[in-house]
């Protein structure tokens, strides 16, 4: 590129723009959408309404009335911003989910001051996801200045729940029609896969819940009863043996990051058993009794090379099998959730703006991945019918959910201008712009 022309200008504008993206980041990191229970939505809404009303953009704030999650103390309000070009054309969207998960222990940091350290923020959802929402808004904020007479338009969205699996937020919004192909035709979701990554989709995951059954009875007898954490101990005996060993023999041709998400996966996602835990005040014992119900919840994420059907079938074989094996043993297998894997095609329009952009602004061949675990792209592709969808964004995939969780401002910038690079590629090209 060389001086004065039209795509120096969009770079240099978005360099320009570093104080105002670390304090733009800052602010989004300080209002704690944490979720559950879902907490902030409302007033991020209204400080993004605040700012993109101001740079002319459309906004529609949108409560997920009814859905999964929503309730009166906790509504699930949505965002969206949307910008007209002089003309009609294709509309380029970017969503970005504004809720962050629990803080956790380890911090060294106050996760919601947004601290700024060589060349970092850390905060809760510095990197997962506020730094690319607010990546996007300046490579949206500077491409609109640079070229105010484009043909097409652009979207911006903030969304509730992801974390949770999207309900009150991008798949609500699919139901509705706001990601309907007719009106949007190409989505880049700013999630944190590195900034030389496209990542093209996800593995599926099924959400079960196991309970076993026992019978109550006195603590001092329990041969009088019937324990549900010992029935619950050989269903989990018999995953370690069973399931564990075989999931790490099987791997996938597609390139999912990290190395490990190459094998289909289990995770033991919480557990109890007995009695409820007591509130926090409350300075007892428990009461001696034999536990009659016992619960687990189970994530698994599985390939592309995998079925649902057969996901679903190995379990229940395994709980059919203890049960033939254990006197007594009752269970209940409920399904939570699930969601199919998801692969967009690398020669689909917004995968070679991104890769293009990515080769003119990094100076580096783009990586594609497949992310290990879903992200909103699967509603937008199930739900919305709308396929050109992929994730790019800045930040490291690892630090997600981690204490001490941070976003590199570099990276920032640097994603910055490739998704500016990308809007131009997108709505010319053929390299020609209405820039009049």
């Amino acid at each position: 590129m060389t001086p004065d022309t039209p795509l120096f200008n969009l770079s240099h504008s978005i360099r320009s723009r570093k104080a105002d993206l670390i304090e733009l980041t800052t602010d989004l990191i300080a209002i704690p959408t944490i979720n559950p229970p879902g907490d902030g939505y409302l007033e991020i809404c209204e400080f993004l309404e605040k700012r993109l009303t101001h740079r002319h953009f459309d906004i529609r704030k949108i409560r997920a009335k009814g859905a999964l999650g929503d309730s009166d103390k906790y509504p699930r309000w949505n965002i969206i911003a949307r910008h007209e070009g002089s003309n009609a054309g294709e509309c380029v969207h970017f969503n970005s989910h504004s809720d962050v998960v629990a803080v956790g222990d380890g911090w060294t940091v106050d996760p919601f001051k947004a601290v700024i350290s060589d060349d970092k923020i850390y905060g809760r959802g510095a990197c997962d996801m506020k730094g690319g929402l607010a990546a996007s808004i300046i490579a949206v904020e500077a491409f609109i200045d640079c070229f105010p007479n484009y043909t097409g338009a652009i979207e911006i969205s903030a969304t509730a729940d992801e974390e949770s699996g999207g309900f009150g937020g991008v798949a609500w919004l699919a139901e509705q029609g706001w990601f309907d192909p007719d009106r949007v035709q190409h989505v880049i979701i700013p999630e944190p896969l590195n900034k030389d990554r496209i990542c093209l989709g996800h593995r599926g995951v099924w959400w079960a819940e196991v309970e076993t059954f026992g019978r109550i009875a006195h603590g001092s007898m329990p041969f009088l009863g019937d324990c549900a954490v010992r029935h619950m101990g050989a269903v989990i005996q018999a995953l370690e043996e069973r399931l564990f060993p075989a999931l790490t023999q099987r791997t996938t041709t597609h390139p999912i990051v990290p190395e490990g998400a190459r094998q289909s996966t289990l995770n033991i996602n919480s557990l109890h058993g007995g009695l409820d835990e007591p509130e926090d005040h409350y300075t007892g014992l428990p009461a001696a009794l034999v536990p009659d119900r016992c619960r687990m919840i189970l994530d698994r994420r599985f390939l592309l090379e995998e079925s649902l059907e057969d996901v679903q079938s190995e379990l229940k074989e395994i709980l059919e099998q203890v049960k033939s094996e254990r006197p007594a043993f009752d269970y209940d297998l409920r399904e939570l959730f699930s969601v199919l894997p998801t692969m967009t095609e690398k020669s689909a329009p917004v995968v070679t703006a991104v890769s293009e952009a990515i080769k003119h602004e990094l100076q580096v061949e783009p990586q594609y991945v497949i992310s290990p675990g879903t992200y909103d792209q699967k509603h937008i592709d199930r739900i919305g019918k709308l396929h050109n969808c992929i994730a790019y964004g800045p930040g490291i995939l690892d630090l997600a959910h981690q204490p001490d969780e941070y976003i590199g401002i570099r990276d920032m910038l640097d994603s910055a201008q490739v998704m500016a690079r990308s809007l131009v590629n997108i709505f010319a090209p053929h390299g020609k712009i209405n820039i009049q």
